[in-house]
């Protein structure tokens, strides 16, 4: 495993690589890596003959400056954690990816402004911004996202149809832990009984389902008063959309493949799930 800090190393060692016919896949993350990373990079390892991760946590898409400060960081042990499955790690400072700031904006036309985009302004931009520079970097022939991030999967695949890129996305399944815990980064800034609290949602979700109901109104209702009833936990929203559209459901029927999206808080941590309906 290579680790690769600037933009002018990184392009040179792709191209020897690229010369010699080989295929590339791209795993962007933010660090903290976890087993929900490490599936995404067996993945690209599956069907790349040469991985990159690149470990950047990009202050443009986080809307609070308290989030990008506590945002857990440990570069030695993820490297340590991924070194037999990685062939390249790009790990650049935010002076290299951002010498002069960042100017980009892009037009998702209202995708970025819904659900997690109108809890974050701006966020999307961010994301769009540095998975643009990624790709501009790398020009993987794939890129690994998990399905956790469901909106975020929407708008990358927006963008690589806006910027007309020959690269395939991959979306990959929600990674959990024993509790049913959606695996996240932030999940590190939980003490293990709020580990277990933050379940709860998961476990609520999955009870609506055994209700029998095909209006979402009634899932939702059930859902937000299943999670009442437990203590440190505050939700933000629970909303359940067409796959294909991200736009709102009325009925499980109304659409040929539903996902209910929530975001929540766990005393001052903020997570995010996506779970299939349908």
């Amino acid at each position: 495993m290579i680790l690769i800090e600037t933009i002018a190393k990184l392009k040179e060692v792709l191209s020897r690589i690229k010369s010699n016919g080989k295929t590339i896949g791209l795993v962007p993350t933010m660090g903290a890596l976890h087993p929900g990373h490490i599936s995404l990079i067996k993945k690209a390892k599956s069907e790349n003959q040469v991985v990159v991760v690149s470990i950047f946590v990009n202050p443009l898409q986080f809307d609070r400056e308290e989030d990008l400060k506590t945002y857990p960081r440990d570069l030695e042990k993820d490297l340590l954690l991924i070194e037999d499955i990685t062939d390249i790690v790009f790990a650049p400072t935010v002076q290299e990816v951002f010498p002069s700031g960042s100017t980009e904006k892009y037009d998702f036309g209202g995708l970025e402004n819904i659900l997690e985009g109108a809890s974050r302004p701006g966020h999307f931009n961010g994301v769009a911004t540095i998975v643009n520079r990624l790709f501009d970097y790398i020009e993987p022939n794939k890129a690994y996202f998990g399905e956790k991030d469901f909106q975020q999967l929407a708008i990358i695949n927006l963008l690589v149809e806006q910027t007309k890129r020959d690269i395939g996305i991959v979306s990959c399944p929600v990674v959990r832990e024993t509790n049913g815990l959606a695996m996240s980064s932030r999940n590190q800034l939980l003490s293990f009984a709020k580990r277990n609290i933050a379940s709860k949602v998961y476990v609520a979700i999955n009870k609506s389902k055994q209700l029998g109901a095909t209006q979402t109104k009634k899932i939702a209702d059930f859902v937000q008063a299943e999670v009442k009833k437990t203590e440190h936990i505050k939700l933000e929203y629970f909303t359940m959309i067409d796959d294909a559209t991200l736009q709102p459901v009325d009925s499980l029927d109304s659409a040929k493949g539903v996902v209910a999206c929530v975001a929540f808080w766990v005393g001052d941590v903020r997570l995010i799930d996506t779970i299939r309906f349908k």
